[in-house]
């Protein structure tokens, strides 16, 4: 695996006000990247979900759990966020679908830190998708890390997915309580397709996978204590992940 700077993820996801996620991304790829990034974070992606209009997903990493505390408070009680969280704050309904995670396997699509980012100002996102799912599990010892590798990750790259990124949840406590997390232990997927139909053409061979749908599905249902959460997000103009 890598070891470049994720070490520690959030996974956050905001419900945003009608109409108003164009605003937070505005403010977000304008202000908010290098801002963070000024305090050691890695801002690894940001993305418009297709599926939800009112729902903004991005990921940021950490080398380690003091480097997250310790950058959080520098970003949140700093400048930048002083001027312009406010305009930030206003767009959202609810941030506090937030995860911490720590990577199980990072892929050539994952961004490193030196990976080329679009300068602030631009706003052309690319056709890309981002697309994934969060599996809701019941213990962290349950042994679906080694099934999702032996099982379900053949059936996604058999199926056109190139896999960018698994992680699964960080058992430790939320070092920075302002943020808070969910209490919850999950294992998510990522991966990158080079366009809308790209994607389309994975689904389609999913739907008409037999292993996936007459043995991969019920086995997620049968080990999951919630219905898995499926993503499908279009990179923001200024992301890395894309």
């Amino acid at each position: 695996m890598r070891d470049d700077c994720c070490g520690v993820v959030d996974l956050r996801q905001y419900t945003v006000h009608p109409g108003q996620r164009d605003e937070l991304v505005r403010v977000f790829d304008e202000a908010f990247v290098e801002g963070q990034e000024a305090h050691g974070m890695h801002l690894v992606g940001q993305f418009r979900d297709l599926d939800d209009p009112d729902r903004f997903v991005w990921i940021r990493g950490f080398p380690d759990l003091p480097t997250r505390e310790a950058a959080l408070k520098g970003f949140y009680y700093g400048p930048v966020w002083k001027e312009r969280g406010a305009e930030a704050n206003v767009t959202m309904k609810d941030s506090d679908n937030a995860l911490l995670l720590k990577p199980i396997a990072l892929g050539d699509g994952y961004p490193e830190l030196t990976t080329a980012r679009p300068p602030i100002g631009a706003t052309e996102a690319p056709s890309s998708v981002v697309a994934g799912a969060v599996y809701h599990r019941g213990s962290p010892d349950d042994g679906f890390a080694d099934y999702f590798a032996d099982q379900i990750a053949p059936v996604l790259t058999a199926t056109g997915a190139t896999l960018a990124a698994t992680f699964e949840t960080l058992v430790a406590e939320n070092n920075f309580p302002a943020l808070p997390l969910r209490d919850e232990i999950v294992l998510a997927w990522f991966a990158v397709f080079p366009s809308d139909a790209a994607y389309a053409e994975h689904r389609r061979q999913l739907d008409n996978s037999q292993t996936w749908q007459n043995k991969i599905l019920s086995e997620i249902i049968c080990r999951s204590i919630a219905p898995p959460q499926q993503l499908r997000l279009r990179p923001t103009a200024r992301s890395q992940f894309r």
